[in-house]
């Protein structure tokens, strides 16, 4: 459809839910034949006023959306998780979700072997923060009185966890491409009582990638535990279009000792959806327990023994199977094409922006987020006018973000602006779907439109 014909929302799919449920409905034809009453009209009176309600969004699912990171589900996951709600499957323990447990298990090894490890322990989770809270969790009963080190751009998740946990917390400067500085770390470690130094790959901000390779040697020195957290970057390993310093991060990711990985970023996945790995799959011993009361006929190892959450939704994992079942996460594939076509859009953006002198930039993008500012010759006349492009380009239907960068890693980066605050509001643009690429010709003329006279 071409944009004068307007947008449509993808409803082609829905003919094969009704042929998937009568599939899976012959599983339990044996049982005797149940009667349920419903006010069919009663329930169209409310699902119209659901659908009207939810005409109030903005447009996350459409090309045209390029703020937060919000990617929308493949069609075989939205299918997949809504086919599984007829079961209502809870991943807490066998008894409960039988076959969507054994789906999550082969989803998450499917998760593991993306990184490299053939061994492994992990599970899904209801998103990256409780990912997080699990991997600093373990980390804390490994290392018990050691701080918990982060950059100052990591996500701001870490501090509040460490706060639950009862956890020291500290942040380590960044560099000026928001990468934690190596150096600086170093200096704290050698103060010592680090335990765990959380390392992020593609920070929510600006998608930068800690400088891996630095902190690993700096590991092998002060012996802590190294957690990564790739929610939101995690999937790029698989991508053949990344800078070499980003790629040999990536390269080294297997070394770490746990992982996280948000599905519901970059896999396609409804929300709520994050995955925690550990490398060692010893550290299951942590979570042992016993409850005498909730299973009854299994006997083998359920994923409650594993994971701090109790019950779960067992669709997550049927949706994450079905989509790594259609899209097989390797390289060269067309999952991994769809990550590449992101980083190319990114790459592209940028280059647009840094040629046009009436915007300001701040790095080259390491995955898919451009962050940038219209030029101005002050700090305060770039965050005032950045909020004006914010609202005009969102009257266009183009949708962004904005973020607040320290002026302290601006100064150099832009010597004729005039530094009048602390922090400077700037751009975000985050172009994590794979049609963003062809869609970058019309982005960038809502963006020049929308564009402060001043």
């Amino acid at each position: 459809h071409t944009e004068a014909q307007g947008m449509e929302l993808e409803k082609e799919s829905l003919a094969l839910l009704r042929e998937a449920v009568e599939r899976m409905e012959a599983g339990f034809a044996g049982l005797p034949d149940t009667t349920s009453s419903m006010d069919r009209g009663a329930m169209r009176d409310v699902l119209l006023k659901v659908a009207e309600r939810m005409r109030d969004n903005y447009p996350y699912f459409h090309p045209c959306y390029a703020g937060q990171m919000l990617k929308p589900p493949h069609p075989v996951a939205r299918l997949a998780y809504m086919l599984a709600l007829w079961v209502n499957p809870n991943n807490h323990a066998l008894d409960g979700g039988r076959a969507s447990s054994q789906m999550e298990k082969e989803a998450v090894a499917a998760l593991a072997r993306m990184f490299g490890w053939e061994t492994h322990l992990g599970h899904l989770t209801g998103g990256g923060t409780m990912a997080n809270l699990e991997a600093l969790w373990v980390a804390g009963r490994l290392k018990p009185d050691g701080v918990v080190v982060a950059s100052d751009q990591a996500h701001y998740t870490h501090s509040r966890i460490s706060q639950v946990l009862k956890l020291g917390f500290e942040a380590v400067p960044t560099d000026a491409r928001a990468r934690m500085d190596a150096t600086a770390l170093e200096q704290r470690l050698k103060r010592g009582g680090v335990g765990t130094v959380v390392a992020t790959i593609g920070t929510t901000g600006t998608g930068s990638v800690d400088p891996l390779p630095d902190i690993l040697a700096l590991r092998e020195k002060y012996g802590f535990r190294l957690h990564a957290d790739a929610a939101y970057g995690g999937y790029y390993v698989l991508a053949d279009n990344l800078g070499p310093e980003t790629a040999e991060a990536y390269r080294r990711l297997p070394e770490v000792d746990s992982i996280v990985v948000d599905p519901h970023k970059h896999g396609l996945q409804p929300y709520g959806c994050g995955c925690i790995l550990f490398r060692d799959p010893s550290v299951g011993v942590l979570y042992k327990h016993d409850s005498p009361y909730t299973y009854f006929s299994s006997s083998e190892l359920h994923l409650g023994e594993i994971s701090l959450e109790c019950s779960r939704a067992g669709a997550s994992a049927v949706a994450l199977w079905a989509t790594q079942q259609l899209l097989p996460m390797t390289r060269g594939g067309d999952f991994a094409s769809g990550l590449a076509s992101c980083r190319e859009a990114a790459m592209q953006l940028y280059g647009r922006l840094q040629s046009d002198t009436r915007f300001l930039t701040i790095m080259s993008p390491e995955l898919d987020i451009v962050v940038f500012a219209p030029r101005a010759s002050r700090s305060s006349d770039v965050s005032r006018m950045s909020r004006e492009l914010f609202d005009a380009a969102a009257s266009a239907d183009l949708h962004l973000a904005l973020f607040s960068y320290p002026a302290r890693l601006l100064r150099q980066l832009w010597p004729d602006v005039r530094f009048d605050g602390d922090v400077v509001t700037c751009l975000r643009s985050c172009l994590m779907k794979p049609e963003h690429l062809a869609w970058l010709d019309r982005i960038w003329e809502r963006l020049i439109a929308a564009l402060p006279l001043s």
